[in-house]
C-alpha cells in the first residue's frame, strides 16, 4: 500500500511538473508572439513615418518647380517643351500615389536635369540671382530627400527582412503585413544626381 501511495505521490507530481512545463511554454510563446507583433508594427509605423518625411521634401520640390520655370521662362522662350515637360512631370508626381509615386518622383527628376541643363545655352540665366537662389533651395531640398530615402529604405529593408524570416513571417502574415518597395531610381541615368551648377 505504501508503495501504491509513493507511486500516486510521484505520478502527481510528474503530472504537476509536466503542467507546469506546459504553462510556461504557453506563456513563453504568447510572450514571443505579442513581442514579435510588436516589433512588426514598430517597423510599420517607421517605414510610414519616413515615407511621411519623404513626402514633406517632396512637397518643397514641387512648391519650388513653379517658380524655378518661370524664371527660366523670361530667359528661355525658345524651351517651352522643357518647361512643359517639367511642369507635367511635377503635377504627374503630385498627384500619384504608392509604387506610382516613385516611378513619378523618378521621370521628375529627369526633367529637372533638362531643366537645369539649359543654362549652359543661357549665360545670363546663370548670372540671375533669383535662379541662383532658386537652385541653391532646390540642392538642399534634393539633399533632404537622399536623405529621407536612406531612412525610408533603411526600415523598408529592415521591415523586409522580418516578413521573410520564418516565424516573424507568419506572424507578418497574420497582421496582412506585407513587404514594401524600396524607394529606388529605375535606370542608370536617374542614378546621377541633378546637376545644380553655379
Amino acid at each position: 500500500m505504501g508503495n501504491y501511495l509513493l507511486a500516486l505521490g510521484t505520478g502527481a507530481i510528474v503530472g504537476i511538473a509536466v503542467g507546469v512545463a506546459a504553462l510556461i511554454a504557453v506563456i513563453a510563446v504568447i510572450i514571443w508572439y505579442i513581442s514579435t507583433y510588436n516589433r512588426l508594427q514598430t517597423l510599420k509605423n517607421l517605414v510610414e513615418e519616413g515615407w511621411s518625411t519623404i513626402d514633406v521634401q517632396l512637397k518643397k520640390r514641387y512648391d519650388l518647380i513653379p517658380n524655378l520655370v518661370e524664371t527660366v521662362k523670361g530667359y528661355a522662350k525658345h524651351e517651352s517643351g522643357t518647361l512643359e515637360a517639367v511642369i507635367a512631370a511635377r503635377n504627374a508626381a503630385m498627384t500619384a500615389t504608392g509604387d506610382g509615386k516613385m516611378a513619378a518622383e523618378n521621370v521628375l527628376t529627369g526633367t529637372l536635369k533638362s531643366l537645369f541643363a539649359l543654362q549652359e545655352a543661357y549665360p545670363e540665366l546663370k548670372a540671375n540671382t533669383n535662379f541662383l537662389d532658386l537652385q541653391n533651395q532646390l540642392k538642399s531640398i534634393e539633399t533632404e530627400i537622399a536623405s529621407a530615402r536612406r531612412y525610408y529604405n533603411g526600415t523598408v529593408k529592415e521591415l523586409n527582412t522580418k516578413v521573410d524570416m520564418f516565424f516573424a513571417g507568419i506572424v507578418a502574415r497574420r497582421m496582412k503585413l506585407e513587404k514594401r518597395k524600396y524607394f529606388e531610381l529605375d535606370s542608370e541615368e536617374e542614378r546621377q544626381a541633378v546637376k545644380v551648377q553655379f
